[in-house]
């Protein structure tokens, strides 16, 4: 199958997998073999966030990610309303499919819902998680509910996504601390997959289901204490201004008991962007404490 546009071969030197999906399909990357890490996006971005990681882990690992319908290579299904429960339902069909066991799940922005979505119902085929800048629970914090109702709400938020593809232009450059990284061939990668006012509806209907899906996200933050066992590495770019302050790390600290937090001073929402090496640090650090705990059980089962 052809791309839809074109990546500098560099920064994404990988091969091109297809998946059908209903009367679409969804694109992916799987690289590398080894313990199975499961990389989820958010808006707008794709698998192309993780270029970074999965050149520097593929040796070690097999790291899996996809487009969501709708986002980067991926074609959505005719009807589909790119909502996150129709994208945690493709995840979940995604996992099943390729018969992916025993995964580390790693989610950033909206990757932590679908994610999340999947792990409470799955929790025997998760060996970890890392977690980045994210949340699984209806929103409270005021300055949300306000990006809600202006950018997924109002007329203005519709006109900006659709007329002026106005996250991949905008809200993806300043969540990048690091301007340096910020260059054109980034820039070129994020806007690409929306070339139409049509296909930006996805970058619009995110923002509006952070209020319009409060039932399932409560639903979702009713089971996350099925996943208290699970270790756990929580990365945090302190630099994020897109509303998750220390309060929502305190909140993931409650529910995954058995994590390890690291916090970073320099860097911003997108952390993949910012410090790719960190993420590598936190998927091998989870690989490194479940190794160690299956080895363990392995031997009082023996005993």
């Amino acid at each position: 199958m052809k791309r839809p546009f074109e990546v500098d071969s560099v920064e994404y030197p990988f091969e091109d997998r297809w998946l059908p999906y209903r009367d679409g399909y969804i694109h992916y990357i799987d690289e590398g073999e080894g313990p199975t890490i499961l990389l989820l996006h958010g808006n707008p971005t794709w698998s192309y966030l993780y270029r970074n990681i999965i050149k520097e882990l593929r040796d070690e690992c097999r790291l899996i990610a996809l487009d969501y319908p709708g986002f980067g290579m991926s074609k959505a299904s005719s009807p589909y309303g790119f909502t996150p429960q129709e994208q945690a339902d493709a995840v979940a069909d995604f996992i099943g499919r390729l018969n992916l066991k025993h995964v580390v799940l790693v989610v950033q922005d909206w990757g932590g819902p679908i994610g999340f979505h999947y792990a409470v119902r799955h929790r025997e085929n998760l060996r970890g998680i890392v977690v980045m800048n994210t949340w699984a629970w209806p929103a409270t914090l005021l300055p949300v509910k306000l990006f809600s109702l202006a950018m997924g709400g109002w007329p203005l938020g519709y006109w900006l996504q659709t007329q002026r593809n106005f996250f991949a232009k905008v809200i993806v450059p300043t969540g990048i601390y690091h301007a340096e990284k910020v260059t054109e061939s980034l820039r070129k990668a994020y806007i690409d997959p929306f070339p139409t006012p049509n296909s930006r509806i996805p970058t619009w209907v995110f923002p509006r289901q952070i209020r319009k899906a409060r039932s399932w996200l409560a639903d979702i933050e009713a089971k996350l204490p099925l996943l208290s066992d699970v270790p756990a590495h929580l990365l945090w770019g302190t630099k994020d201004s897109a509303g998750f302050p220390l309060e929502v790390l305190e909140k993931w600290q409650s529910y995954l008991k058995m994590n390890e937090t690291e916090l970073l001073d320099d860097a911003s929402h997108y952390l993949q962007e910012d410090r790719p090496d960190r993420v590598v640090a936190a998927i091998q650090r989870v690989l490194e404490r479940t190794s160690i705990a299956n080895s363990e059980l392995t031997r009082e089962q023996a005993e």
